[in-house]
């Protein structure tokens, strides 16, 4: 090498960088102060079909339709006129195919040995694929973003200290504050205490099995409103490893007053509120069956209205279905907590006294008839009806079946109404 020609060795270096400057995956370029290209790598003589030769001399207008092509026009002024590097995107349309291609291109001043400006250098990256995927991206990311803004459900992200990484609209309208007021935030800076304790619940369990967890949660509004929710909480981890959740919760208030109201329903009278007949039935076979495994006793009372059809006859039956909501109002202020009171049908009542003997339901028989008695019915005329029942109460046998029970208690209704009603009967077992 040492006895190698200085030209040669030149040739040498310059071949090497001329290898390099094709193998770079880039456009390399040079032109001069007209704009006319003096050097171009490999690559840029295969994008414009030609050879350095054929190249050389001519200026863009050769090989971009510079009517739409105007960003490489203005860059390459710029860097002229005002010698400054530029490093931004250009789109150019390539003139033989009308093809459009996006560049990230970098062009500065170039100058000769005396620092007289000759012309421009450049380097271009082609980023028309990137550009394309950046595009469908950000078209896919608004497509969901519209999605979930608009679903009718909770959606969310959090980590495992309960802090926001997404919300969608639903929740920011839930907490009354934007995303950016959210994200970032933890449930215990955005829900009571109790709330954000509840949601722990479902949460912990997603971080500590690593398994989707779904249950009902609920939560009370800006206004002070109980809502209930199904949550589905998934497992996800982010590109760096971070555990989260992905949360949808759909608000289910409705249903579960729905539920709730059903279930009042199937337990209570339409008209009184008070327990139906099926459900006081199921209460006192259970409440017999304790009675036998502890050696207890109860006191089972029905009652019904005196004279309850004349009432309907004379003021209509509207006015008769006051009679027995007021008549069910009144007993309750009466009964104990744990006594229950039920309307079997029509004018009929029932009331269970559990763990009570036959003289103190008598006593409290008797208290609850004159209170009835002493409570009249304000009527629109300014009048008042006075009320007056008749009861008969019995205490229950060992091993006594509720049918037996309730026919005696019956029976003794039917000796008050004979003794001339407006009274309580009872007999001992």
């Amino acid at each position: 090498m040492k006895d190698e020609p200085f030209s040669t060795r030149l040739q040498h270096e310059l071949d090497h960088l001329r290898s390099i400057f094709n193998e770079m995956g880039a456009y390399l370029f040079t032109k001069d102060l007209d704009g006319r290209y003096i050097y171009a790598n490999q690559a840029v003589l295969d994008l414009f079909g030609c050879t350095l030769a054929e190249l050389q001399g001519k200026d863009d207008r050769a090989f971009f339709d510079l009517d739409f092509s105007e960003d490489l026009r203005r860059n390459d002024r710029q860097v002229l006129e005002q010698q400054v590097a530029i490093a931004r995107e250009e789109i150019n349309y390539l003139k033989p195919t009308g093809e459009k291609r996006v560049y990230w291109s970098v062009k500065k001043p170039m100058y000769d040995r005396d620092g007289t400006l000759i012309g421009l250098c450049g380097i271009s990256t082609d980023i028309t694929e990137h550009k394309l995927i950046e595009a469908r991206m950000a078209e896919q990311h608004q497509l969901l973003e519209i999605i979930l803004a608009n679903v009718d459900a909770h959606i969310y992200m959090k980590d495992s200290q309960h802090r926001f990484l997404y919300v969608n609209q639903k929740v920011c309208a839930l907490l009354g504050l934007p995303a950016e007021q959210i994200i970032n935030r933890s449930d215990n800076e955005l829900f009571s205490p109790h709330g954000a304790n509840q949601l722990w619940q479902l949460d912990n369990r997603v971080f500590e099995t690593g398994e989707l967890q779904a249950g009902e949660e609920s939560l009370t509004d800006t206004e002070g409103k109980q809502h209930y929710y199904w949550s589905v909480k998934v497992p996800f981890k982010l590109a760096d490893g971070t555990p989260t959740l992905i949360g949808i919760s759909s608000d289910i208030t409705e249903l579960h007053q729905l539920k709730e109201q059903l279930q009042y329903q199937s337990v209570r009278d339409s008209l009184s509120g008070l327990y139906n007949r099926r459900f006081f039935f199921e209460v006192c076979e259970k409440n017999l069956s304790m009675n036998m495994r502890h050696q207890l006793t109860s006191v089972l009372i029905v009652l019904d209205v005196d004279q309850f059809k004349c009432i309907n006859d004379r003021y209509g039956h509207p006015l008769g279905d006051q009679a027995l909501i007021h008549l069910g109002r009144v007993m309750q202020s009466v009964l104990r907590s744990e006594d229950v009171l039920a309307r079997i049908g029509g004018d009929e009542f029932a009331i269970l006294l559990p763990n009570t003997t036959l003289s103190a339901a008598a006593s409290l028989a008797e208290r609850l008839r004159k209170q009835v008695m002493q409570s009249p019915l304000p009527l629109a005329d300014g009048d008042e009806l006075v009320i007056t029942i008749s009861a008969g109460l019995v205490e229950n046998s060992k091993g006594e079946q509720m049918e037996s029970l309730y026919a005696r208690a019956d029976q003794m209704l039917y000796q008050a109404k004979q003794s001339g009603r407006n009274c309580v009967a009872c007999k001992a077992p």
